[in-house]
């Protein structure tokens, strides 16, 4: 695992030994996460009673839907803010917009995505079958997140 190395200095001064690991090696012997996560680590659902699954899932959900709402509200407004001062410093002759550019690379834009998306779509399936199964294998907690976000949104 460990192999001693001495690196060389000019004559006279003393020489350095350090020692090199392999960390990929010494990982799979601690195995720490059986001591953090305990020897189970499966499914959320065999590990806790339906109750605690609920609870920890509305909690984190509330938490998650009441920054969601407090960050789209800052989000909301700077994007709105930027767009009214554009469009004031348009107005008032700061800014020039050539219309014709803009509509070129949008154009551009569109059909570079066209391109990425009909690449990237077994990708985003292989996520979504994924994500489907964490759902399934955990539709006690799931439910409580859910629950909790849009109960985090309306506060």
């Amino acid at each position: 695992m460990a192999e001693k190395q001495q690196h060389g200095k000019a004559q006279g001064e003393e020489d350095d030994t350090y020692e090199i690991l392999d960390l990929t090696t010494y990982a799979r012997s601690q195995q720490w996460w059986s001591t953090v996560f305990g020897n189970n680590s499966g499914p959320i659902a065999e590990k806790y009673s339906v109750a605690t699954q609920i609870m920890m899932g509305g909690v984190t959900g509330w938490c998650a839907g009441y920054l969601f709402q407090r960050l789209g509200k800052v989000t909301a407004t700077a994007v709105g803010g930027g767009f009214l001062l554009l469009q004031i410093a348009n107005h008032s002759g700061y800014v020039q917009v050539n219309w014709k550019k803009v509509e070129k690379d949008v154009n551009k834009a569109k059909r570079h995505l066209k391109k990425k998306a009909n690449k990237a779509a077994p990708e985003i399936n292989t996520f979504i079958e994924e994500a489907t199964e964490f759902v399934k294998k955990n539709l006690v907690i799931s439910s409580g997140f859910v629950g909790g976000f849009f109960l985090g949104l309306a506060s």
